[in-house]
């Protein structure tokens, strides 16, 4: 499976991914997805948002226990984040399947689209929207760098736009959602353990930073008149920064747009977005609040495009027992489990060790024995649930 899925999406030079969601790409992955469920002849739906659904047995009769996680990638990404979890997906199902006795509930595999945000700027979206955590209308009106619309995307690909929203059939269908995914960290290789249980994933949220400027030409405008909207951006990268350091907080400036993006021009207009995390709201909150008075120094303006509130998973100390007192991670990365966690939907997670410590980068890494582990330990946790 893993060899199968190498080669969708990577550039040639970075050895990294570009998978985004709705694009060429994406659909020779989802078509790997629906090619591995058809070969263990498995069940395949799509829900209201599209994301893909292979179960064994029938969680119409009896509500199942869901693994996977996602296939897209965020721009030069890992080859990890996220695939690992739909790949061990299925073996973990090919392990309790060859054991001989059938599980008491329905398994299903899930690939939930568009985690990474990569190509509409909303994280998790698939997901928010089987939980209603996003909203149709706007999912529709979001455009990636091109101007194509979600609802473009989505029709492009042969999916209906208009059925889009909260996908009760298909949530009710799940008892228990168990995500597995490559650490986004070092806690692993620290305690050199190969797999723990996430306890909770951290408050996290993106923000929009429009700054104004006005065109000019390069070589004769005056510094004293320039309106310079990359210097107005500059600041405001840099007040992120104090601000996080202030607050005991995480910010980063990864994403930014230049109008109109010439060599010898002044920038009218720049974009600039946001992505905050801490261990409590409050400090969030704080880091924003700090930003957003930076930015209207600068005429700016501050637009929230995503939130997610600090999310715990249930039973993760009794996971761990199961799995021989395996560590206790929280995370301050974000993923389809904590969205269906927030919606009152039973999630967990299990981490597997990342040597480098790096992710969303062609330097994220796990060795195959500790993915076999992880694969183990899954097969393990959904043994249990699914009595």
């Amino acid at each position: 499976m893993w060899a199968d899925l190498t080669p969708i999406g990577r550039d040639g030079r970075s050895g990294g991914y570009r998978r985004f969601a709705w694009t060429r790409e994406d659909a020779a992955l989802r078509e790997w997805f629906a090619g591995e469920a058809s070969a263990r002849r498995l069940d395949v739906t799509l829900d209201r948002a599209g994301n893909q659904w292979a179960w064994h047995g029938d969680p119409d009769a009896r509500p199942g226990v869901v693994i996977g996680s996602h296939l897209d990638s965020v721009p030069d990404g890992g080859a990890f984040d996220g695939p690992l979890g739909v790949v061990s997906g299925f073996a973990a199902l090919d392990v309790l399947r060859a054991a001989g006795t059938p599980p008491a509930r329905p398994i299903g595999v899930v690939n939930f689209g568009d985690e990474e945000g990569a190509r509409f700027g909303v994280a998790c979206a698939g997901s928010r929207l089987l939980t209603g955590g996003l909203a149709p209308d706007r999912a529709r009106a979001l455009t990636d760098a091109d101007g194509t619309t979600y609802a473009e995307a989505m029709h492009a690909s042969g999916i209906a736009p208009d059925h889009l929203g909260r996908d009760d059939e298909a949530v009710r269908r799940i008892a228990t959602y168990v995500e597995l995914h490559v650490e986004q960290g070092r806690g692993l290789t620290d305690l050199d353990r190969p797999v723990a249980v996430g306890s909770a994933i951290r408050p996290h949220g993106r923000w929009r930073i429009d700054l104004p400027g006005e065109a000019n030409h390069a070589g004769t405008t005056l510094l004293g008149d320039r309106r310079d909207a990359v210097l107005a951006a500059a600041e405001v990268v840099l007040a992120a920064r104090a601000a996080a350091q202030r607050h005991n907080a995480l910010a980063t400036c990864g994403k930014v747009q230049v109008e109109p993006n010439g060599v010898n021009a002044i920038a009218s207009h720049v974009r600039v977005w946001l992505d905050a995390r801490a261990v409590t709201d409050e400090q969030v909150h704080a880091v924003v609040a700090d930003v957003r008075a930076a930015a209207a120094t600068l005429g700016g303006t501050l637009t929230q495009e995503s939130w997610s509130d600090a999310t715990a998973f249930a039973d993760a100390h009794r996971v761990a027992a199961l799995l021989d007192d395996a560590p206790v991670l929280d995370t301050g990365a974000g993923h389809d489990a904590g969205i269906l966690a927030a919606a009152g939907i039973p999630a967990l997670m299990l981490f597997v060790r990342n040597p480098t410590g790096v992710s969303h980068s062609p330097a994220e890494h796990a060795e195959r024995d500790d993915c076999l582990a992880g694969v183990d330990a899954l097969t393990t946790v959904v043994a249990s649930l699914a009595r």
